[in-house]
């Protein structure tokens, strides 16, 4: 795979560095990026979006989270370096679980990020306090009643990479299943849903 070229960027609190680049100094929280990596390295609206709302949840520290479709980690590592106990990634492409376990080695947060290759199915039954979801609209309709289930009661959904078109079908099957919607963020083509489980 060639690698991607991509200098220091930054997006809310965060500053996004390729792995063989000098961190910066300052008071932005580094996320240290493969140049080999799967989609979603802040570059995306999406991608960018999320961790920028991810900022914004309260209560992060100590929460455990679940990232599904992980691609290059990114979500989940932002979300650890916010104070968050643990996120298990998932995502079923062996590629995208490979750059993700990469990522979260340049990152040093082995042992709070568990990359696991596979479905929603494959993590179990545990119930979490945030699922970050940064995915095809499709996959969340036909996923939701799964992913509500692996939400806690008053516990957070971040979800993304929904076209304009599918916003209201994506917002109404969540609410359908006792989500609540906090925050929404309309961008040029994506919507990115913040929803609390009632």
């Amino acid at each position: 795979m060639a690698g991607r070229i991509f200098t220091p960027f930054r997006v809310g609190g965060f500053i996004i560095v390729p792995e063989d680049a000098p961190l910066p100094l300052g008071a932005h929280i580094p996320l240290i990026m493969g140049k080999k990596g799967a989609f979603g390295s802040g570059e995306h609206e999406t991608t960018a979006s999320c961790l920028e709302e991810l900022e914004r949840i309260p209560g992060l520290t100590g929460m455990r989270g679940l990232d599904l479709g992980s691609g290059t980690g990114i979500l989940a590592i932002a979300a650890v370096q916010l104070g968050a106990a643990s996120v298990v990634a998932v995502d079923i492409d062996p590629n995208a679980a490979a750059s993700c376990a990469a990522n979260v080695r340049l990152n040093g947060v082995a042992d709070r990020v568990f990359t696991v290759c596979g479905e929603l199915a494959s993590v179990g039954r545990a119930l979490y306090d945030l699922l970050m979801a940064n995915i095809y609209a499709d996959i969340h309709l036909a996923l939701a009643g799964e992913m509500v289930a692996r939400v806690r009661s008053g516990g957070w959904l971040l979800l993304s990479g929904i076209p304009l078109q599918d916003k209201f079908d994506v917002q109404r099957r969540f609410a359908s299943l006792g989500c609540v919607q906090t925050d929404l963020r309309i961008m040029e083509d994506y919507v990115t849903l913040v929803m609390r489980k009632a």
